[in-house]
This record gives structure tokens, sequence and C-alpha cells, in this order.
């Protein structure tokens, strides 16, 4: 006859053989173990990374405030203090246009998303500093595309080659003209965005950045008749 323990997760039988009772087994232990083993993980190399880093940096090292995102941040959002802070970092290691102060950037709108923790750059906000890198001279051109709902394809980076077409197809021939080719997206407009004048959702308004021969022409396409993008990868 199998003998029982009253308090005991597991019992003796005839054979001899330990079993243990279902709620307390080993393997439970070891789904329990395989289900947060991401979780696990992630901490450990977290902690990890702190006591290297922690390691590295010299006892006296310089530190530096910078402003960081507290959450991933998409294109478009309006800096608020909720979304901000000042992360203390090397100062060798900091990033070039990064700011330090939070006042500098509140109210100001993000042209490309922030993860968190990301340093808040000068090139990561809708203005002049959006043509950092780009050729000697080139400028930054708003457009309508004639199909608003366009600029959901688009996001800063894109290559477009924009094309202009003209005539109704009954009373004048349809012509479509390449205004520029593989001009890349600065900045595209979101829903509510006021951030450019006459950006309104409804616009579809894109911003691209532009050699100064093409500006001229670009700027004055929605008056000539509709204006279409075409992505393309190669510029």
């Amino acid at each position: 006859m199998a003998r029982f323990f009253s308090k005991s997760t597991a019992y003796t039988s005839r054979s001899g053989r330990r079993h243990s009772t279902p709620g307390r087994s080993p393997l439970g232990a070891r789904r329990r173990l395989l289900r947060y083993r991401r979780l696990i993980a992630t901490l450990l190399l977290c902690g990890a990374a702190g006591v290297f880093v922690e390691a590295a940096l010299p006892e006296d090292a310089e530190t530096t405030g910078i402003v960081t995102a507290i959450r991933d941040l998409p294109v478009g959002a309006v800096l608020t203090d909720a979304e901000l802070t000042i992360l203390d970092v090397p100062a060798a290691a900091i990033p070039a246009g990064a700011y330090t102060d939070t006042a500098a950037v509140l109210g100001q709108r993000l042209a490309t998303p922030l993860l968190a923790g990301a340093a808040v750059a000068q090139t990561s906000l809708v203005g002049p500093t959006l043509l950092t890198g780009a050729p000697q001279g080139s400028v930054a051109v708003p457009l309508r595309p004639a199909d608003p709902s366009t600029v959901q394809l688009l996001s800063a980076g894109q290559l477009v080659d924009v094309v202009l077409s003209t005539g109704n197809g009954f009373e004048s021939s349809t012509e479509n003209t390449t205004l520029a080719q593989g001009l890349p997206v600065l900045w595209v407009s979101t829903s509510g965005d006021s951030s450019w004048p006459g950006s309104a959702a409804q616009s579809g308004l894109v911003v691209v950045a532009a050699p100064p021969q093409d500006a001229a022409a670009l700027a004055g396409s929605s008056s000539s008749g509709t204006v279409h993008l075409i992505l393309t990868s190669d510029g």
C-alpha cells in the first residue's frame, strides 16, 4: 500500500519511487521560469551594463545633463515636461546638437521618432536644422500632394520623385512633368498638426529638401496643376 504524508509535497509508491504533486512539480517550476526568461534576461543585462559603465568610468569623470525622452515618442509629438528628463552622461559622450535644458525644447514638435532614453537633438525637431548635412544650398520646400492620404505612406528620409500633372483630359490634354527626382522627405504632417503654416491634417503637407535650382518650380507646383509624389529607393 502506498504511504502518504499529510505535510509533504510528495508520496512514496509501492515501487519505492517518489512522485511530486502537480502543483509543485519541477516541471511546473521550469515552465514558470521559461515564461519569464526574457524579463529575467533583460534585468540581468541591464544590471550588467550598469556595472560595466560604472566600472569603466573614472571616479572623477566629468558628466553633463542632457535632455532625453522618458518614453517612446512618435513623429509629430509636441514635447512637454511629462515626456522629458535630464540624464547625466560623460561629457565626452554627449551627442552633437543635444540639448542640456528642457526649457529649450518645450512646445517644439518632433520631426523624427525618439526611443525612450534617446537624446533630444537639434535635428530631432521641426525647423531649419532638418537640412543639417544636406548639400550646400539645399532648401526645405513644402508640397501638398493631390491625394492627401499619400502622406500616410511617407516618413522622414524616404526619397520621392515629384511629378506635376496639368490639363484635365477633356478641354485640355493631360501632361505630366517630372519636376525633381530623389528628394529626401524631411517631415510630413500628422493629425491636428499646426507647426507649419497651413499644415492642417486635411492639407497633407510634406516638406522635402531640394536643390535651389528646383525650388522655384516646386514651390509653385500646387497652383500650376496637381502634384504627385512617387516613392523611390534610388536618389
